[in-house]
């Protein structure tokens, strides 16, 4: 539980009840997410536009077994390996009617927004509606990865990526190399540019075609670029980098307002696409995942119990911790 900026802590809370319409999972493994370090530290906007408020449960990153079904819920569900989505809309809003629950005005988020309780905790609840079964072929681990990277094989498919294009991912954390390898996948030719060493060393060794700081970058031609950094200034840079003609994916998000000169977009008939959430890439992550297409563990630098978790929110890095920027809870 989050109970304050830079105060979370270990509670005993009651287990959630299977509502009409909803389940109860047993939750296995939750992984770390930027947005819960901001929740922690308080900077999270949610916190300020009133979407969210302390003290509150986060985890939206996660995976698990069916306990506990409503009422009205298929018994068959029991037992059944699952994630599901973080994006729950009101379900009868015109953009829920039209498939788009995940930017549906009145939505709850799991662990973000409305209060509705994370799965950084032994169980929670959801509507069955929400739910995607996970084959025997897809680990706790890579379950738990399905989130993270419903968020990256949208903005590959974003960058409408053929064989033998090249892409440019800015800012290698885990959506950036998440990204890097549906892109990877698609069968293009996939460099990243990042800042720090470690990063930079760690993306470095999972077999990109080149991994750059912002001075070392070559000047090649981007066909497309997606930028996933939270750095203000890289969403300009990013459509000076690609091509005429070329895709522009925003993916990443900075505290503060990006500027872009959309005389320059028009001019060089680039395309630029937003992705917000996980939702719509879910089902095509799990079939990656399944067929080994894109394998996210190498990501994952340490597993913790829901005990070590407030130090790994406070920063801290826990001993033997590998170089990647996900840490998953095994609960």
């Amino acid at each position: 539980m989050l109970t304050a900026p830079n105060a979370a802590e270990i509670q005993d809370v009651a287990p959630p009840e299977p509502q009409p319409g909803h389940v109860v999972v047993d939750v296995h493994r939750a992984g770390i997410c930027g947005t819960d370090i901001e929740f922690y530290t308080g900077e999270m906007a949610y916190l300020h536009s009133g979407h969210a408020a302390y003290p509150m449960r986060i985890g939206h990153e996660w995976m698990g077994t069916v306990s506990a079904v409503g009422d009205d819920v298929d018994a068959s569900w029991l037992g059944v390996r699952v994630t599901g989505d973080t994006m729950l809309g009101c379900g009868v809003c015109r953009r829920c009617l039209r498939g788009r629950q995940h930017v549906c005005e009145f939505r709850y988020e799991v662990g973000i927004r409305g209060g509705w309780h994370g799965a950084l905790a032994e169980k929670v609840a959801v509507p069955v509606g929400s739910l995607h079964r996970l084959p025997d072929s897809v680990d706790d681990a890579t379950g738990a990865m399905v989130e993270p990277g419903g968020n990256a094989f949208r903005a590959a498919r974003g960058a409408d990526l053929a064989p033998g294009d090249r892409c440019l991912v800015l800012g290698p954390g885990t959506i950036g190399l998440l990204s890097a390898r549906f892109a990877q996948a698609a069968g293009a030719e996939v460099h990243l540019m990042g800042r720090s060493e470690r990063s930079i060393a760690f993306a470095g060794s999972l077999g990109f075609d080149g991994v750059w700081t912002q001075d070392e970058l070559p000047d090649l031609p981007w066909d497309a670029v997606i930028e996933a950094s939270n750095a203000p200034h890289l969403p300009e840079r990013a459509l000076e980098l690609v091509e005429p003609g070329g895709r522009v994916v925003y993916v990443g998000l900075a505290g503060v307002p990006s500027v872009i000169d959309t005389r320059q977009l028009a001019l060089a008939d680039v395309t630029a696409v937003g992705i917000l959430s996980a939702s719509p890439g879910l089902a095509g992550t799990i079939e990656a995942y399944a067929s080994d297409a894109v394998d996210p563990r190498p990501l994952i630098a340490a597993t913790v119990t829901l005990e070590e978790l407030p130090a790994i929110l406070a920063g801290e890095r826990p001993a033997g911790a590998g170089a990647g920027p996900k840490f998953h809870v095994a609960i």
